[in-house]
């Protein structure tokens, strides 16, 4: 008689959808080759991702907020790829997987800034990822955000130029 074990519970160290999608799309172009589960670079990750931060928390607030789980090695914050201002993101670094792993737990989910702040554990930093993935040089979800945040630079990029072509519309009286 065998068991099977059902947790309730979703693992923390558990991969980002970021992550996850990137390996299902790297994995259906290499089929051929023989590939190692993906995952097992998240099983001693000392690196995580964290999101939804306002993009006026300064460095600072995130070493102290984030240096209760453990030394922190190396913060890197995330960047608009044209502007070099903060667009919301950013990577700390720790020693030891288990900082990491602890800090999934008591800090993913808590307020920052008035923002509740999202935590994933990251394979690790690579030069470059420091940079927004957005055609504007920010986040792909703020190019088309329709509600005003105050917290992430108001609205969106895509729904300001729709905005601002409605406006010169009715302006010429089209």
């Amino acid at each position: 008689m065998s068991l099977l074990q059902i947790n309730t519970v979703d693992r923390l160290d558990r991969p980002s959808a970021y992550y996850a999608g990137k390996n299902k799309r790297r994995r259906d172009r290499d089929d051929e080759k023989e590939q190692e589960d993906p995952n097992s670079k998240l099983h001693n990750a000392t690196t995580l991702y964290v999101g939804n931060l306002s993009f006026y928390t300064t460095e600072e607030q995130i070493h102290e907020l984030f240096s209760k789980c453990g030394e922190v090695k190396r913060l890197v914050m995330g960047l608009d790829r044209f502007n070099k201002t903060p667009c919301g993101f950013c990577f700390v670094e720790y020693y030891n997987h288990q900082d990491a792993v602890d800090c999934l737990k008591y800090i993913g989910g808590t307020k920052l800034d008035e923002r509740i702040i999202r935590t994933d554990l990251d394979p690790g930093f690579e030069e470059g990822r420091q940079y927004g993935r957005g055609k504007s040089g920010g986040q792909v979800r703020d190019e088309y955000r329709e509600e005003y945040d105050p917290g992430r630079g108001g609205y969106g990029r895509a729904y300001d130029e729709q905005r601002a072509r409605e406006e010169e519309e009715y302006g010429a009286g089209r």
